[in-house]
């Protein structure tokens, strides 16, 4: 198997725990060993109306 064949696969969907909406994964680097490995979980959310919702961040 490639290594764009396996990039391809679908990732598991996050969903946000107040509104159960979808939110966009969001990629966290953590040390393992004196490496820093890809750490992969839910990102905030962006509905408006839910009690979580964290407005979007300007990139750099």
């Amino acid at each position: 198997m490639t290594s764009h064949m396996r990039e391809s696969e679908p990732r598991a969907e996050h969903v946000c725990p107040v509104c159960r909406g979808d939110v966009h994964s969001e990629i966290k680097r953590h040390k393992t060993l004196g490496v820093f490995v890809p750490l992969w979980g839910p990102g905030p959310c962006h509905n408006p109306d839910c009690a979580a919702y964290e407005p979007p961040r300007p990139r750099p």
